[in-house]
């Protein structure tokens, strides 16, 4: 499906993305994959391994990459080289397109344009090691503290600088969630346009266990890092004794186990099939970040799963509380991050669990479909195209 801007015939496009490696292929790489499927674009990003992993929807793609692509050990993360990524992304030489896509959760959105060019940003956060996340980056990295913690600072200082200007390089902001919007105006006095990210909803559709068929352990599926707050869900279970399992990787993974009593099982990380499984038989899905959007609390409703999450960020435009929508409930928030409101939240679920329902939960993941992220996403297009070209 092709978009014609400007009255040409064919229209040419790039598509701009941080990263493609096999240890990054979340939520943002999936919508680079469904705009694939509305826009024949060419693909460029900092680094590139993906094009080379038979695994990948990505393999034996052309894909344009920075000098960044050489440097050492940066198949494992480029985020090492931060002070760089701004230089990087500014030689991406795009001037042969007429249209410029962005998938930007770092410095996508930083390539230069010309004026001639329109420049459509799928914005799924604001960096946040530099923004509103500053402050818990730093507190859990030796980076954060003594004479490379006054450097570490100073280069977010700048990046932030860096970052709202390379935001009006962009014509149209599309954000992830109307969370996501908001911090989009904070950061760069922007306005966007909310489109909800895909969501593999059929898929995990054909995993649905009826209400009075799930098993009596809850679950929790993320990267084990500092800002998902698992250790609090961790301690909460502690103290309930109810089985809970946690699947996910990460810098805190050793922390975890060790915080883990006999009732709580530490997965690490698994294949799609394995957590699919555990998502769709789990009495409940818990969360405790503060998220963007959140994918995984709406694959858990497409499996018929229940969610207890925090009461923060994207998380309340894909769950419906119970409490508040007695007929078409499909979970639960608590108030605050702390181990003694999910203690709570997990005590008031147990009172309610039978009025929710996995037919419930099901229609509420139906609204993050791919098709519809489709449908939106060209329509956005087009009445962009449209827009910029009578402007110009």
């Amino acid at each position: 499906m092709d978009t014609n801007c400007f009255g040409l015939a064919q229209t040419k496009y790039a598509l701009v993305h941080e990263w493609f490696t096999p240890k990054a292929t979340g939520g943002s790489e999936l919508v680079v994959k469904e705009i694939l499927e509305c826009v024949n674009a060419n693909l460029y990003a900092l680094i590139d391994f993906e094009s080379v992993n038979p695994d990948s929807y990505l393999y034996q793609r052309q894909i344009g990459t920075t000098f960044l692509q050489h440097f050492p050990l940066v198949r494992n993360g480029v985020q090492k080289y931060l002070p760089l990524m701004a230089i990087a992304i500014e030689q991406l030489d795009l001037r042969e397109y007429e249209v410029i896509l962005s998938s930007s959760h770092a410095v996508a959105k930083a390539v230069l344009t010309s004026p001639h060019q329109l420049h459509i940003c799928y914005c799924h956060t604001p960096m946040r090691y530099a923004w509103d996340l500053t402050f818990d980056y730093l507190e859990g990295d030796k980076r954060g503290s003594g004479i490379t913690g006054i450097a570490t600072r100073y280069i977010l200082h700048k990046l932030r600088q860096w970052d709202v200007i390379s935001a009006n390089r962009v014509d149209y902001f599309i954000a992830n969630s109307h969370h996501t919007a908001r911090r989009i105006w904070r950061c760069y006095r922007r306005e966007a346009q909310v489109i909800y990210p895909p969501v593999a909803v059929a898929r995990f559709n054909k995993l649905q266990i009826s209400s009075s068929e799930k098993s009596e352990f809850y679950v929790t599926v993320c990267r084990l890092v500092s800002y998902k707050k698992v250790s609090l869900i961790v301690e909460a279970f502690n103290q309930l004794q109810k089985p809970l399992v946690v699947i996910g990787s990460g810098s805190d993974i050793n922390l975890i186990r060790q915080l883990a009593k006999p009732n709580v099982q530490v997965m690490g990380l698994q294949p799609q099939d394995v957590v699919a499984d555990y998502m769709a038989k789990a009495k409940a899905f818990v969360y405790a970040a503060c998220e963007d959007f959140g994918i995984a609390l709406v694959e858990a409703q497409a499996c018929g799963t229940p969610v207890i999450a925090y009461g923060g960020g994207g998380a309340l435009e894909t769950v419906k509380d119970i409490r508040q929508n007695p007929q078409t409930g499909t979970g639960l928030f608590f108030p605050v991050q702390t181990t003694t409101a999910i203690i709570q939240a997990v005590e008031t679920f147990e009172q309610v669990a039978s009025q929710i329902s996995s037919e419930q939960c099901c229609l509420q993941a139906a609204k993050f479909s791919s098709p519809r992220f489709q449908k939106s996403y060209q329509e956005f297009l087009d009445k962009c195209c449209s827009e910029f070209y009578d402007h110009n």
